[in-house]
């Protein structure tokens, strides 16, 4: 068996590459390795567990539920629940495991399976291969009182909601507000903690189905809450995806912000105020050129770090910061939350409006966003992609050519055989011409 465990969870398309049988097994195993970890000491082993409303994740979760009571772990069901509340409820609770069953902004024939460790933090690579090598081993079956006990715990939903509005430094009163749930798992809480807050909330992608989610809405498609911001005059819209743990937004005019400018927002608002720890952000190589330099002008460190929320966590963890997060939307508030949280995220930039009486376009112009282009060169060898002496030597040329004013980024695919060439400059015809020229020197020399 290959690999089992990509960048965030185990994922694939439901009962073809995840079925029922692996995450069985999968349930297993991870009860045996997090137990081992935790030591259970004196206790009974417990676990919670929250999907997504994808169809699959019914027979999924049945599975999940049926592996972890079988290796004697008392299991809690959350039901459909967004990511970060399995995470906070994890904590919240004392569970030992959390179990998250979601793609995420993937469309509805894929599914996952996501594991927190006690605490409600992501799993650490050594514990996933550890799961990983245990996966069809023997074991001894618990029998008769040994066998774990399933309890349903859906009014505990109500709880992380209670904690995303003690996290608010103020309410939200005067915002008129359009979310887009995605027809995902926050499809019932968004609106409500949102109406909570004191906003005034208009709400789309709220007819879950099984199938529906994330299709042609939610964070990876914002047309649909555009239109919607324009057509009745919001002061703001903010998008969620299938699983709640990315927020994308849109101003009153309907123009996109991006992750990069919800960061520099919220950076430069707790740097007013003294809350950003160590004066400093975390965000990944792709991260816009445009948000390091608003950094740099507000007086903030960016720490940079590889793709990948858990790669900015990690960094987050090491460096005692407490913001940081992805261009895509994956924001990180490590004082409220333990994994990226899009409607936590969403309630304190609407705040900073709120506070500032600013509107969106207003806060997130702090921020200037260089041209950005991406070329993905597929059918290639990405392992040569630092070796090969003829492109650096193009690679240098081009970061000549922009100096000061742009950047260069060649970034192999992590699950593919494709190099991506992302170029930034002070237009986007210089962007895309710098990208296509090294694309053709990527496709001439790697493959």
């Amino acid at each position: 068996m290959g690999r089992v465990f990509g960048t965030d969870g185990v994922r694939g398309v439901a009962n073809r590459d995840l079925t029922v049988e692996l995450t069985l097994d999968l349930s297993v195993a991870a009860a045996h390795v997090l137990g081992e970890v935790s030591a259970f000491a004196g206790h009974r082993p417990s676990a919670v567990v929250g999907r997504d409303p994808r169809a699959s994740g019914e027979f999924l979760e049945a599975a999940v539920v049926a592996g972890l009571a079988s290796a004697g772990v008392d299991v809690w069901i959350l039901g459909v629940v967004p990511t970060p509340a399995v995470a906070y409820l994890t904590a919240a609770l004392g569970a030992d495991l959390g179990v998250v069953i979601s793609a995420s902004h993937n469309p509805a024939p894929d599914n996952g399976i996501k594991f927190f460790a006690r605490g409600g933090r992501k799993l650490d690579d050594a514990i996933e291969l550890a799961i990983e090598e245990r996966l069809g081993e023997g074991w001894q079956r618990p029998l008769g009182p040994g066998v774990g006990r399933v309890h349903d715990a859906r009014e505990s939903a109500r709880a992380y909601a209670d904690h995303l509005l003690r996290t608010l430094p103020n309410p939200l009163d005067g915002i008129s507000v359009v979310v887009d749930c995605a027809n995902g798992a926050a499809y019932e809480l968004a609106p409500e903690v949102l109406r909570r807050a004191g906003a005034k909330v208009d709400a789309i992608g709220t007819s879950p189905d099984g199938l529906n989610i994330n299709e042609a809405c939610g964070s990876t498609d914002l047309r649909a809450l555009q239109r919607r911001v324009v057509e009745i005059g919001a002061d703001v819209g903010i998008a969620l995806d299938g699983d709640a743990d990315r927020l994308m937004a849109v101003d009153a005019d309907g123009e996109v912000v991006d992750g990069d400018q919800v960061m520099a927002v919220l950076a430069i608002a707790w740097n007013e105020r003294g809350e950003l720890a160590k004066s400093t952000v975390v965000a990944t190589v792709m991260s816009n050129l445009g948000f390091k330099i608003a950094m740099a002008e507000a007086g903030i460190a960016v720490v940079e770090t590889a793709v990948g929320d858990r790669y900015v966590l990690e960094a987050m963890h090491a460096g005692g910061f407490s913001l940081g997060g992805e261009q895509s939307g994956h924001v990180i508030m490590l004082e409220h939350a333990t994994t990226g949280d899009g409607l936590l995220v969403g309630l304190h930039l609407l705040a900073r409006m709120a506070e500032t009486r600013r509107s969106l376009a207003d806060l997130a112009g702090a921020m200037a966003k260089l041209p950005q282009v991406l070329v993905n060169v597929t059918g290639v060898d990405k392992s040569r992609v630092e070796s090969d002496d003829r492109l650096a030597a193009s690679v240098r040329v081009a970061e000549d050519e922009l100096g000061s004013t742009g950047r260069v980024l060649l970034r192999p695919s992590g699950t593919e055989a494709m190099v991506r060439v992302m170029v930034e400059a002070p237009t986007h015809d210089q962007a895309a011409a710098v990208a296509e020229r090294l694309a053709e020197v990527v496709r001439d020399r790697l493959a």
